[in-house]
C-alpha cells in the first residue's frame, strides 16, 4: 500500500509535525506533498469532497486495486500513528472517542495553528537526504 501525506506546506506546525515523522518513520516508505503543490490539487480534484479542506490529508493508494482511500483531520493523524508504530500507538486511544468530538478539538487547534506556530510564505524546501520522499515540492 502507498501512503502520501498532504499537509499544509505554508503551515509552521505542519512542518515541524512532517520533520518529526520523518526522525521516526523506521520503514522509510510515506512520502509527502503539500496540499497547495500540484499533486495536492490532483487529488482535490480527485476526491471533491476535499475542496474546502486544508487539514492533513492522508491518501492510500492499492497499486494492484487502483483504488485510492483518503483520510482526513484525526482519521488522518491516527493512521499517521499507527503507520508509525511503537510507542506512538498508545496515542491510539483516542480511537474511542467519536469522530466528531475529534474532529472538533482538532478543528480548534487548526484554528489558531498560523498564530502559534507561524506561517511561511512558501512551502520550505526539504532538505536533500529526504527530498525523495517528496512529491511535487514546491
Amino acid at each position: 500500500m502507498n501512503q502520501v501525506l498532504l499537509y499544509d506546506g505554508v503551515c509552521g506546525f505542519c512542518n515541524q509535525m512532517v520533520q518529526m515523522i520523518l526522525r521516526h518513520d523506521r520503514r522509510g516508505t510515506l512520502r509527502f506533498a503539500a496540499l497547495q503543490s500540484a499533486y495536492g490539487e490532483a487529488i482535490k480534484t480527485r476526491h471533491p469532497q476535499l475542496n474546502n479542506i486544508d487539514s492533513v490529508v492522508l491518501v492510500e493508494s492499492s497499486p494492484d486495486a487502483n483504488q485510492e482511500r483518503v483520510f482526513i483531520r484525526s482519521a488522518a493523524a491516527l493512521r499517521v500513528v499507527a503507520y508509525l508504530g511503537g510507542w506512538w500507538k498508545l496515542l491510539l486511544v483516542f480511537h474511542v472517542l467519536p469522530r466528531p468530538v475529534r474532529d472538533f478539538f482538532y478543528d480548534l487547534f487548526a484554528r489558531y495553528r498560523y498564530r502559534l506556530f507561524g506561517k511561511h510564505d512558501s512551502c520550505p524546501v526539504p532538505s536533500p537526504e529526504v527530498r525523495a520522499r517528496f512529491i511535487d515540492s514546491m
